[in-house]
């Protein structure tokens, strides 16, 4: 990477010692010390330094150093024998650099002059001792909250010990503009510090401490802030600091990777030619579920009933492959192996998808950019990394012949009714969401739609779609911080996070229920009420709505389009496959989630 990698500790749970482990084991090369961390180490500072240099990174920064700038007399003599203190202890630990932030003190006086004094003077005392002052604009400072003004105090400091930090939450919640940043001397850049964060209607104290998330998980334009501060050349540190609860209470291992992996795609924003480019998803190859076999018996039944024929067989193990237009599950029956695994733990699951990618070189070359683990050589059928909770991402060309050990069976149904695989909804803990919209995006090359709320009746599921800009793969992936939804109850009955249901596309919904009903297929029951308001709410034909009442399908119309979607019943209380037909309409009918999740609670209720 064209820039040096670091994070503050505040970004990670845990006590000092397992942040800082984290932290070098996931690739960092420097850390920020937040001085909480050090008040709660159970040792002096030098053993801290002392840690940090065996582990092999730098002490980039100690922070933060609190209500500086601009007070009257006691304070401002107290504020100078304050930041003497942090001098010893900046000694002590073995770092040359303090940030400073700028002043939120009632006391505060204005005026850039009585700041830009008082940062020559505290530069001149950090001189002495060889260290440096690095001066930050808070976005709630009481009267420098504006990068260009930290600037502009430093600027009229005029001290080589003293320069600015930009960091881009403060800079882009506030919208300010980026034009000044590249007239900035990189050489009085002393830090960089990013995060990403939703667009939230908030105050921005608040916003700050409770929702940064990593570059990549949220909406802010950090790839217009690269671009800036590649104008500026700027060649430091990039130091992320997160304050974010579910990190805070998190693994830092997992967070430290997460993180590392998303200084790397913002590497990516600002220099693509710097690293292998996303691999173009082209869409799903195969479902791969694992079963028990008496559980594979009963979900064959179910998959020849949707119309799939099973068209190869494994000569020597219990693996099927059933196919539909150009949609393909493979049913893993084997009492061993990886799949008899996952079976154990999750019960009939989907173990597995196959994602077809354009190049599979590239996309192999990405994953290896992004440290994400990729499983290959005679144990893998095919190459794998790793999915959502365990669980296998196949990767493979749409030519590649992946099914030729298997032996021909039948043909799949010359006219089907489900034509592909329109969409795979994923439910997840909530801690796991952000971490799974930057695997997608940064891995995978994805995109990912804003967060919605879906209203369940124990509390809300929020969701999000992550897909490739065709529409030919969509993954939906579910969370819920309340324990008694829908989704919290998936993950219950799973043990853990995977895929709850699989939408088919069909170009004749209503041709394709009548050809599932008369093949016995159950469907959801949709209650009569809701036809009772669609007719209202978009002035349909009474005929028509009771043709979609006969078939239990949800209807949807956007200003491009319509949607129809129906549901088969829950197998094994755990996953359900959906049917869909899209008339020029990109949704996936949010209007209608919580009609079904109520039928769906409601059957779970009648068969407990």
């Amino acid at each position: 990477m064209g820039y040096r990698t670091s994070i503050a500790t505040v970004s990670l749970s845990g006590d000092l010692r397992s942040k800082l482990r984290a932290i070098a084991q996931a690739g960092f090369e420097g850390v920020e010390l937040f001085e909480q961390d050090l008040l709660t180490f159970d040792g002096p500072p030098q053993a801290v330094g002392a840690f940090i240099r065996e582990l092999g990174l730098k002490l980039v920064a100690l922070q933060p150093f609190r209500d500086f700038e601009g007070l009257p007399e006691p304070e401002r003599s107290r504020a100078f024998e304050r930041a003497e203190r942090k001098f010893d202890l900046m000694e002590a630990l073995g770092t040359e650099l303090l940030l400073v932030c700028s002043n939120v003190s009632p006391k505060a006086l204005p005026g850039l002059e009585r700041a830009a004094e008082d940062l020559y003077e505290l530069g001149e005392r950090a001189r002495r001792r060889g260290m440096r002052i690095g001066f930050e604009a808070l976005a709630w400072g009481r009267h420098i909250h504006d990068y260009r003004d930290a600037w502009e105090v430093v600027r009229r400091a005029d001290h080589p010990a003293v320069g600015t930090i930009l960091d881009s939450f403060h800079i882009l919640a506030q919208g300010l503009p980026l034009s000044a940043i590249p007239r900035i001397p990189p050489e009085k850049i002393f830090l960089v510090q990013v995060a990403d964060a939703p667009r939230l209607e908030m105050g921005l104290l608040p916003w700050s401490r409770h929702f940064r998330n990593l570059p990549g998980q949220g909406q802010l334009p950090l790839q217009d802030f690269m671009q800036a501060l590649a104008e500026a050349r700027y060649q430091g540190f990039l130091s992320l600091e997160i304050f974010n609860d579910q990190f805070r209470s998190a693994p830092p291992l997992e967070v430290a990777q997460d993180a590392h992996r998303s200084l790397i795609y913002l590497q990516g924003l600002a220099q693509p030619q710097s690293q292998p480019p996303p691999p173009r998803c082209l869409g799903v190859g195969f479902v791969e579920f694992a079963a028990g076999e008496g559980e594979a018996a009963l979900l064959e039944d179910l998959l020849a009933r949707l119309g799939f024929a099973c068209t190869h067989r494994h000569p020597t193990r219990q693996v099927r492959l059933w196919q539909q237009g150009e949609a393909r599950f493979v049913v893993n029956a084997e009492p061993e192996g990886f799949a008899h695994s996952y079976h154990l733990l999750h019960g009939t699951a989907v173990c597995a998808l196959g994602l077809e990618v354009a190049s599979l070189p590239q996309a192999l070359a990405r994953a290896r950019a992004y440290r994400a683990p990729i499983l290959e050589g005679p144990d893998w059928p095919l190459p794998a990394l790793q999915g959502l909770e365990g669980s296998l991402l196949y990767l493979l060309e749409p030519d590649t012949p992946w099914w030729a050990g298997l032996e021909p069976l039948s043909p799949p149904p010359a006219q089907p009714h489900l034509r592909r695989i329109d969409h795979i909804a994923q439910v997840m803990p909530p801690a796991k969401l952000l971490s799974w919209r930057l695997f997608y995006r940064s891995v995978l090359g994805l995109e990912a739609s804003d967060l919605t709320e879906i209203p369940d009746p124990k509390g809300l599921i929020e969701s999000q779609v992550v897909q490739n800009p065709e529409g030919t793969l969509r993954l939906v992936q579910n969370a819920s911080q309340h324990t008694e939804t829908l989704a919290s109850r998936f993950l219950s009955a799973y043990y853990g996070g995977g895929v709850q249901h699989i939408a088919l596309e069909t170009p004749d919904i209503f041709a394709a229920l009548a050809a599932l009903e008369e093949a016995g297929v159950e469907l959801l029951p949709i209650p009569e009420t809701y036809y009772l308001d669609l007719e209202a709410r978009y002035g349909l034909a009474p005929d028509f709505v009771q043709t979609l009442k006969r078939h239990q399908i949800l209807y949807e119309q956007s200003e491009e389009g319509e949607f129809f979607q129906a549901y088969t019943q829950t197998f094994a209380d755990l996953f359900f496959f959906e049917i869909v037909e899209r008339r020029n309409y990109q949704g996936f009918g949010a209007s209608n989630a919580s009609v079904r999740i109520a039928a769906q609670m409601r059957r779970l209720a009648q068969s407990a």
